[in-house]
């Protein structure tokens, strides 16, 4: 019983230390880069490219807000036209490429696959979210229309580089509290330096929501 009462104790610590971490990176990191945020280079897909996010999560929170980017062009693809947002065919071919290529890397299937229907949801809130923008502010629509064939190139290749930071992160994203942090960290230097707006911060919020995996946490 009393090392039953030790181990909350030591879990409820943890996890106020952990919570105070993410809470002062949060405010601080976003602040200080704002005020310093290097320049800006022009990216294929007509996107800026600015140094990757900071932390050990940073190359993984990149190619997260690279996705993001390229939801962008997905909705300037289909605005206008008959295609719609809600794909649940190719939602679910894309899991299953997943769960493939990440037994493959000897990774778990189903949670590569709960952090890849993240990343949809993710670029499904951006697609309507700018096709709110749009339809309310005609002026501000795409005047070009993005080949979908070449997005979905894009996004393949985005899948396995993505699974490729998941296997290289995994032993990162098992500990619970040093996962938060890196991923606040990286989050929030990404934020200031990509000057993301709402709309692609909720989305972005939503897309880490798996990063760390807590089912199969150890201690930190």
């Amino acid at each position: 019983m009393r090392q039953m009462v030790r181990l909350r104790h030591t879990v409820h610590r943890t996890t106020t230390v952990a919570a105070l971490l993410v809470g002062t990176t949060l405010v601080a990191v976003p602040q200080a880069l704002a005020a310093a945020a290097p320049a800006s280079a022009e990216a294929p897909g007509g996107h800026t490219a600015t140094a990757e996010p900071l932390g050990r999560l940073g190359p993984l929170t990149g190619l997260v807000i690279e996705r993001l980017r390229v939801g962008d062009d997905v909705a300037a693809s289909k605005f206008g036209t008959d295609s719609p947002i809600e794909d649940p065919v190719r939602e679910q071919q894309v899991l299953e490429q997943v769960r493939t290529k990440a037994a493959a890397l000897g990774l778990d299937p189903e949670d590569a696959a709960a952090f890849f229907q993240d990343q949809i949801t993710a670029s499904k809130t951006v697609q309507k979210g700018l096709f709110a923008r749009w339809t309310a502010h005609p002026e501000e629509a795409p005047t070009t229309r993005p080949d979908l064939a070449e997005i979905r190139e894009r996004l393949d290749r985005l899948t396995t580089d993505l699974l490729d930071e998941l296997k290289a992160t995994e032993a990162l994203r098992a500990r619970p509290v040093a996962c938060t942090v890196q991923l606040a960290l990286a989050g929030g230097s990404a934020t200031a330096r990509e000057r993301l707006d709402t709309l692609h911060r909720q989305a972005l919020g939503t897309a880490t929501h798996h990063v760390c995996v807590t089912g199969r946490a150890t201690v930190s």
